[in-house]
């Protein structure tokens, strides 16, 4: 809602108001189901599960994810790294002393 211009949102300019969330656990499952066909439980299940309630991530960006490869262990590894990259650019603090760190670990 930050982003829409103030004037779309009185009234007689828009009939219908859509809330569009930020992917949840119940959504990640569905898109796991729909792209990669696992219906049950995976390995890395638990781990992306605590990563998505803590990432802001869209359900396009993870569907995005899970389109890169037909291997489920492929795709999920590639959606941990993905969500936890949103996590430290979601904090700018968290993102400058993890430079520190890998600064002073050089």
């Amino acid at each position: 809602m930050d982003r829409l211009d103030p004037a779309l949102l009185r009234p007689g300019r828009m009939d219908v108001h859509i809330h569009l969330s930020y992917c949840t656990i119940k959504g990640f499952k569905l898109l796991a189901s729909n792209y990669l066909d696992i219906h049950g439980h995976h390995p890395l299940f638990e781990e992306i599960e605590g990563l998505i309630e803590n990432a802001k991530v869209t359900p396009a960006e993870v569907a995005e994810e899970l389109m890169k490869s037909d291997d489920a262990d492929v795709a999920f590894g590639g959606l941990v790294n993905f969500l936890k990259q949103k996590m430290v650019e979601g904090n700018g603090i968290m993102n400058e002393k993890v430079n520190d760190v890998e600064i002073q670990e050089a």
